[in-house]
């Protein structure tokens, strides 16, 4: 089993259909519902495969933060208002090939976005690093 981080940048795959690639703040309620309830009900389906490790949707506002030296206080910088790249959220799987985190993420693509179509959104597919064998002698 490997494990896998789906990160969920909520932007559409839908350059060819510009008018239907509304970001979240501007669906209805019930558009919100559908994409959160298809979202629940994905994690639950891979809670009982085994498959489901965490999973989390994050706000939208947020901060860069860089070490400034040492006794200096950290530098921050933002938010920002750019939010076609921002992370929505993420969920981490526990697969057993990356032909099923590519076949997960197709699926958990397809959640209902505006007026309950498939928001094809991008995920990005990451593998954990996994840490080296210790070696005892």
């Amino acid at each position: 089993m490997a494990k896998y981080l789906l990160l969920k940048h909520y932007r559409s795959t839908k350059p060819d259909d510009a008018e239907h690639d509304v970001p979240m703040d501007r669906w209805t309620p019930e558009e919100v519902d559908a994409h959160m309830k298809y979202m629940n009900d994905f994690a639950d389906r891979l809670r009982g495969s085994g498959e489901f490790v965490d999973g989390q949707a994050l706000a939208p506002d947020g901060l860069w933060v860089r070490h400034d030296g040492a006794g200096r206080p950290p530098v921050t910088d933002g938010p920002f208002a750019e939010t076609k790249d921002l992370i929505a959220g993420w969920m981490i799987i526990d697969v057993d090939s990356q032909d099923r985190a590519i076949e997960l993420a197709g699926e958990l693509s397809a959640a209902p976005g505006e007026g309950g179509t498939p928001y094809r959104e991008w995920l990005e597919v990451r593998p954990l690093l996994q840490s080296a064998p210790t070696v005892t002698e």
